[in-house]
């Protein structure tokens, strides 16, 4: 882990040799200055030796100027440090997570992924920037304080240094219990933020429900048992804490003990106390330095560790080393023998053996849960077979890379997402140099011209957080708008017109007719009435193709699809 974690400083190597040298050198001049003040007090006092006095005062001004010109160096370039290490983790992730296969996203709650890219690289950037520095500061002081302190007096330096074992030992075994309370409030942040963004983004639900009081309580459960880990958390830093200070405050007593009883024996001057003390002095704040130290490790070790967790999740859908891009002739699909679960336990498809021929529109229909929509999103490798073959113009798919096949592939579906952005920027999600010419004439065919050109900003208009100013049918027109500008050669429409109103649904079955010509399309829909026209239906059962033919054909045999139909007429 250690590892990769200093992985992170190579490419700022040089910023990194710059904030470990001032903190040398910050270190070092630190422990000057007891030596500087013992000869003063020694020597040129008592002697009234002005000139060595005037010299004294000049190196402490000195000392004082260089460890500003190293503090300065440290606080603002060893921030950077962090800051740049913490850009790249969270370009890593973010990068990693679009890799990652939709399996991963229907496990992982957003909540618990936002906290990763959010709070826990924070965490981990003040630890990439205090550590090394901490550590040399902490170690140069200490141990040049000590060889000073046994030169001076070897016994004072003795006694001295009793507490500071015992401030290792505790500071080491109670920290391991810090680690799992941080851990702790590290979960348990994450449900929090998981319940609340599962709130705002249902707002209109839980609105339309009444539902105020149930979320708030839900809230009030998850953000409960954060307040407890909290507790627990600042419980055992109070211990960590208190503790830490009363061993500090007995490095104080040690020499001031010893000091006294050395003096009393004559084999102590005055004077030696006295540097002791400001030996002391000089090596308290590093020792503080090390108790924040060994709080702010623990918490990075704890978000570096939950960094590394999501990072070695390895995609489950890869492309193959001999994989080629697609190229579609024809627009044929074939499933062979094809089997998928989501888990070992549940089988969503059974042996589906399917030819959908290049240009043709097909309707998969069924009951809610049947695996139409699985059956579609196997096409993309959203999701991998779990057994049999899937063609596209007899390019088996887990030879094909993944971006020329999403490539080739457009989507329209009920649940459109659209980005916090204008109407322009959403549209050329699909071709990124379109002109405004080739979004008027999207818009224009997914039956959206009118109604954006009627908007005081046009293009240029805001849609809100996704989609939130448009309809339902204004929403789904534009992701066909959007898909118009992709032109890819095989659609899929899933479910896009269930839970429309039938003016919007006109509109979008015009819309998706013109989108439709010369490509392979696959419609997934309840409302039988909008897939009468399709050239093949595919009644789909348990994970099983039990029909197949037009629509008048499936009527005539009066078995699932009639019933279907039938009761949707009622």
């Amino acid at each position: 882990m250690l590892k990769r974690f200093f992985s992170y400083y190579k490419p700022y190597i040089g910023l990194f040799i710059l904030d470990i040298v001032a903190a040398i050198i910050f270190s070092t001049v630190s422990v000057f200055f007891p030596i500087v003040t013992r000869n003063l007090i020694k020597t040129y006092i008592p002697n009234a030796l002005w000139g060595p006095m005037i010299i004294t005062f000049v190196v402490i001004l000195t000392i004082y100027l260089i460890q500003l010109l190293c503090d300065f160096i440290r606080l603002k370039w060893g921030h950077i440090l962090g800051v740049y290490i913490e850009t790249d983790m969270r370009s890593d992730l973010f990068s990693h997570l679009q890799k990652l296969s939709f399996s991963y996203y229907d496990q992982t709650k957003t909540g618990h992924i936002m906290s990763r890219i959010t709070n826990d690289l924070f965490q981990i950037t003040e630890t990439a920037h205090h550590c090394p520095e901490d550590i040399i500061i902490s170690t140069i002081t200490i141990i040049g304080a000590f060889i000073a302190m046994f030169i001076f007096n070897w016994k004072l330096a003795l006694i001295t240094l009793v507490p500071f074992p015992l401030l290792a030992i505790y500071g080491v075994v109670y920290g391991r219990k810090l680690k799992t309370r941080f851990a702790t409030v590290r979960k348990t942040l994450a449900d929090v933020n998981s319940t609340v963004e599962n709130s705002i983004q249902g707002i209109r639900e839980v609105k339309s429900f009444n539902k105020e009081d149930y979320q708030e309580k839900q809230f009030k459960d998850s953000n409960d048992v954060l307040m407890g880990a909290k507790k627990q958390q600042y419980d055992a830093m109070a211990k960590f804490h208190s503790v830490m200070n009363f061993l500090r405050n007995l490095c104080y007593l040690f020499p001031i003990v010893g000091g006294a009883l050395l003096i009393y024996t004559n084999q102590l001057e005055a004077y030696d106390l006295i540097t002791f003390i400001l030996f002391i002095t000089v090596i308290l704040p590093p020792i503080d330095r090390l108790i924040n130290f060994m709080e702010q490790l623990q918490q990075g070790v704890v978000c570096f560790q939950r960094f590394i967790e999501v990072m070695d999740i390895h995609p489950e859908i890869k492309d193959s080393p001999t994989s080629k891009d697609l190229v579609v002739s024809q627009g044929i699909i074939r499933y062979e023998n094809v089997n998928f679960s989501y888990d070992d336990n549940t089988e969503v498809l059974k042996n589906i053996n399917l030819t959908i021929k290049g240009g043709s529109t097909i309707a998969l229909v069924g009951e809610s849960g049947a695996g139409k929509s699985t059956l579609a999103n196997l096409i993309p490798r959203f999701y991998e077979v779990t057994s049999g073959k899937i063609y596209i113009d007899d390019q088996e798919i887990t030879n094909i890379t993944q971006s020329s096949l999403h490539k080739k592939i457009g989507f329209v579906q009920q649940n459109i997402f659209l980005f916090d952005a204008s109407i322009r920027e959403n549209l050329k999600y699909g071709k990124a140099g379109a002109t405004d010419d080739e979004l008027w004439d999207a818009l224009r065919a997914a039956n959206l011209e009118k109604f954006v050109a009627s908007l005081p900003h046009g293009l240029d208009t805001q849609v809100g957080e996704h989609g939130a100013r448009l309809s339902g049918g204004q929403k789904q027109r534009l992701s066909i708008a959007r898909v118009f500008l992709k032109n890819p050669p095989i659609l899929i429409f899933d479910e896009a017109t269930s839970a429309l109103d039938s003016e919007s649904e006109q509109l979008i079955t015009e819309a998706f007719s013109r989108l439709a010509k010369g490509r392979t399309s696959i419609v997934i829909a309840h409302r039988l009435s909008t897939v009468r026209n399709a050239d093949n239906i595919i009644v789909i059962d348990d994970g099983k193709i039990i029909e197949m033919g037009n629509h008048n054909s499936l009527i005539k045999n009066n078995g699932k699809y009639s019933h279907l139909y039938n009761s949707q007429k009622l």
